[in-house]
């Protein structure tokens, strides 16, 4: 009952919202007001609080009549919070919202299309420069629902002074999953290092980077008109079961992400799969210690690699024509060029705007000194979607999905029947 309550309140509040959205925003600001901010990033301990609240008051000094109120939530816990809020009569303004999560957000929440409230000129003003493929993330049913922010693709970061102690040339890291395992083993049977770690698995890790590994193998999760899941067919499993075979080789250590990460940062592991995003902690830990390098995610044999993004969008939520164009400004400063050059600098995430990475005033001589960046730029021209699931067990089918997965790798499962019963009970959670 209290669900239902729950629901009928997220959704009146959610139909409000859009009702509210067919008037164009006005021209400007001309009045005191204050929005709020919901963002992950702010939530870290890291790099990433201490740049975003540096966008924030930049952006508040730049437009004085507005006051943004950040509010920290981790990724996983960030769209519960929203919608608690929601149901509290608490709507957001903004929100950094995962692509996972979009979907959810534009059916459940009240997501605003940006189409329905900003002047097209003024959009397409604002998108010229940003990569065609990462607008496309946030675009659901023919309208723009979230703006491509901090954003990622697996990368291969690799210790080369690891690589020169196991006899492994560093300049010609491993490309394919076969080479990445000769490499790891080798790296454990002469030196005191771990071979390779992936942030595959575990609470905080999600499922980006594994539907990359078996979208890489021509496998996929869910079928294109979005009905059934296909995560158990034969692509898929043949991905898992190299997982773990590297594990079952001992080329494949089992750490949770903190800890592979510290480990990589230490120079206690070889090889660690990743977000980009965690660019700025290793280089740190590395720094005067090893020679930190990075490659692209890697293949299936001769199969290209198909990596799909990590990361987030911007959302608007807010109901009141100032208060969206108050978000809409906000959203435009979050997504500019010198916002990308923070973004990408102190934090890891990719560049949106490309013509900033060679561009002087940007990112041009700072890329000359940390060429870690030049893989995820590389993957960017062959990104595909981070794919989310329907309806409103989304979260659930996801966690049932990595949970059968994680069974088949480091379970002792069959990986084909591991992923099997995981399919036939998440696809009974699925829209009918």
């Amino acid at each position: 009952m209290i669900r239902k309550t729950l629901a009928g309140a997220m959704a009146l509040l959610a139909s409000t919202a859009i009702g509210a959205q067919a008037q164009t925003i006005p021209a400007t600001v001309d009045q005191p007001v204050t929005i709020t901010y919901y963002n992950y990033n702010l939530a870290s301990t890291g790099n990433g609080a201490d740049a975003t609240r540096r966008m924030i008051a930049d952006f508040e000094a730049a437009n004085p009549n507005i006051k943004v109120e950040g509010i920290g939530a981790s990724s996983a816990e960030l769209t519960s919070r929203v919608q608690a809020d929601i149901a509290a009569n608490r709507v957001p303004d903004v929100v950094q919202m995962v692509f996972s999560d979009l979907a959810y957000g534009v059916d459940n929440l009240g997501v605003v299309g940006l189409e329905d409230i900003v002047p097209q000129a003024e959009l397409a003003a604002h998108f010229q420069g940003m990569s065609p493929k990462g607008l496309k993330l946030g675009v659901l049913n023919g309208k723009t629902y979230g703006l491509a922010y901090t954003f990622s693709t697996p990368v291969l970061f690799y210790n080369a002074d690891l690589f020169r102690k196991a006899g492994l040339n560093p300049d010609q890291p491993p490309k394919t999953w076969a080479e990445v395992k000769a490499a790891a083993l080798a790296i454990r049977d002469k030196t005191d290092a771990e071979g390779i770690a992936a942030g595959i698995f575990g609470p905080s890790a999600g499922d980006w980077l594994f539907q990359g590994v078996v979208r890489s193998n021509n496998g996929a999760i869910l079928s294109d008109d979005r009905k059934t899941l296909t995560f158990a067919e034969p692509a898929a499993v043949e991905a898992v079961a190299m997982l773990r075979d590297l594990y079952d080789s001992e080329a494949y250590t089992n750490l949770d992400v903190t800890a592979a990460m510290e480990g990589m940062a230490a120079g206690t592991i070889g090889m660690y799969l990743q977000t980009s995003a965690i660019q700025g902690f290793l280089v740190r830990g590395a720094e005067g210690k090893f020679d930190l390098r990075a490659t692209t995610m890697p293949r299936f044999g001769d199969k290209p690699q198909r990596p799909n993004n990590s990361g987030s969008a911007l959302v608007i939520m807010a109901k009141d024509p100032v208060k969206q164009r108050a978000a809409w400004e906000l959203m435009k400063h979050m997504t500019s060029k010198e916002a990308y050059t923070i973004i990408t600098r102190d934090i890891g995430y990719l560049p949106l705007r490309a013509e900033i990475v060679d561009d002087p005033a940007y990112l041009g001589e700072w890329v000359k000194t940390h060429p870690l960046v030049r893989p995820n730029l590389e993957q960017l021209e062959m990104l595909e979607p981070w794919t989310s699931f329907p309806g409103p067990n989304y979260r659930q089918i996801q966690k049932i999905m990595m949970e059968g997965a994680e069974m088949a790798v480091f379970g002792g499962m069959d990986p084909a029947e591991a992923m099997k019963a995981a399919q036939d009970t998440a696809q009974t959670m699925m829209p009918k």
